[in-house]
């Protein structure tokens, strides 16, 4: 998978270096390859303005850039494995099983195919929606209504957040007709496809003497998705309200907005943090409070084995239990009646602190490094927590870095869109039964 991603970086680069692929002058190897990582890595930073600087070509070739990266190119490589074989080895399913985090090797065929059927499906849905907005309320022609259509509705399905509009979702900020499908498509997207395939599975499936969908059973949900949708639930409505108090009155970003406008604002910008990347207000212009509960909301990120970051809502929702269980001085930690088991609490432990470095020393090195009046704190650590997470947002400081800073965020982009994968892999595969154990000790805590 490492080498997948670094292959599809390494010639998205080189394409991107070409001539044909820039209006004006011939974009540099940083340039290219910072572009080519955040396409790869469906973060959405950029050095250069997507809509004036790249050309067609150049567009397509992010575009396709992000649709390889969202699907994963080790999930893509096997499927169409299946498709010209009809049938995946052992180690074709490992790997598959790596990128997709289906539990049983059986479910591979079933994942793969599932999200390709549902990324063709929820992508073609929203092209044909914007495309028509486009049309209808914005009198833009037929040729770019459809190519921004399907431009923005694969970089919303895959949390990318690149968008041909310079000012990216700001001109459709009180839109429903666009900021709704876009949000629709991160959420769906940043799920995870395990959950939902588990959902589709669910409401085909028939229970009891009427044949209700076992959709209306919640309890019959695994541990994993009533999770997921919970905590996803739970910080779409907290990031919602907290938007919309902080940023009600700022004159530089919902102040100007009626209330339906203000709303949809906050629930825009509650959304995007998942890790999408699109804005529809200035995000330079928001509050410092703000900038930091956003850090907050990237850092965490979308579901588990789905097209966004971070170190993902189903670590941060085992943590909050554990600290809620510790608090209560329960020995075990349960969550819908079930046990958390001590090895999912140490590897939800590794991931957030492993997490936090990767965000704690690129920060420290960039501000070290630069005059405090240039690049101030804060907006070093929206970028670089940004970066790790694969969000894209950005305080419009990314662009003006040195490029060994611009650097150290294409190596974050990287680490964090295969890091949280690979090393919750990785500690999974390494569990091993012992045959003793030491003595207990108690320290000190506090």
């Amino acid at each position: 998978m490492t080498f997948g991603f670094l292959g599809a970086i390494g010639t998205g680069t080189a394409l991107l270096s070409l001539p044909a692929a820039a209006t004006g002058q011939r974009a540099s190897f940083v340039e290219a390859l910072f572009t080519a990582t955040s396409a790869a890595c469906v973060t959405g930073l950029v050095v250069v303005d997507t809509e004036t600087f790249w050309s067609p070509f150049g567009q397509a070739v992010i575009l396709v850039l992000i649709q390889i990266g969202g699907f994963g190119v080790m999930t893509v490589a096997s499927l169409l494995g299946l498709l010209l074989s009809r049938r995946l080895g052992l180690r074709s399913r490992l790997v598959a099983a790596e990128s997709t985090h289906s539990v049983g090797l059986g479910d591979v065929k079933r994942v793969m195919l599932g999200a390709f059927q549902l990324t063709v499906a929820a992508e073609l849905l929203l092209a044909i929606v914007l495309t028509i907005r486009l049309l209808v309320a914005y009198g833009e022609s037929l040729d770019h209504a459809i190519w921004s259509g399907v431009f923005h509705s694969v970089s919303a399905f895959n949390n990318a957040g690149f968008s041909i509009y310079g000012d990216s979702l700001m001109r459709f900020v009180a839109d429903p007709w666009v900021c709704l499908p876009i949000c629709a498509a991160v959420i769906i997207g940043g799920i995870g496809f395990p959950v939902l395939l588990e959902l589709w599975r669910l409401q085909r499936a028939k229970h009891g003497p009427e044949q209700h969908s076992l959709l209306r059973y919640p309890s019959r949900w695994s541990i994993h998705t009533r999770l997921t949708l919970l905590t996803t639930a739970a910080l779409l409505t907290i990031g919602t309200l907290v938007f919309l108090v902080v940023e009600w009155s700022n004159p530089r970003t919902f102040g100007p907005l009626d209330v339906p406008g203000k709303v949809l604002a906050a629930f825009t910008q509650s959304v995007m943090p998942r890790t999408a990347g699109f804005n529809s207000v200035d995000t330079a212009e928001l509050n410092n409070g703000t900038w930091f509960f956003t850090d907050i909301l990237m850092f965490v990120g979308g579901g588990s084995a789905g097209t966004a970051g971070g170190v993902k809502v189903g670590t941060f929702a085992v943590l909050a239990f554990v600290i809620w269980s510790e608090v209560r001085g329960d020995p075990d930690v349960t969550v819908f009646d079930r046990r958390i088991t001590h090895t999912n609490q140490r590897q939800a432990l590794t991931v957030a602190l492993v997490g936090v470095a990767a965000v704690v020393v690129p920060t420290l090195v960039i501000t070290v490094s630069v005059a405090p009046e240039v690049f101030s704190l804060d907006r070093v650590l929206f970028e670089v927590v940004s970066a790790f997470s694969t969000t894209g947002l950005s305080t419009g400081i990314t662009a003006d870095l040195a490029p060994w800073h611009q650097c150290i965020l294409v190596v974050l982009m990287f680490l964090g869109r295969l890091g949280p994968i690979t090393l919750g892999t990785g500690l999974a595969m390494r569990e091993r039964q012992r045959m003793y154990r030491r003595p207990d000790s108690a320290l000190i805590i506090g």
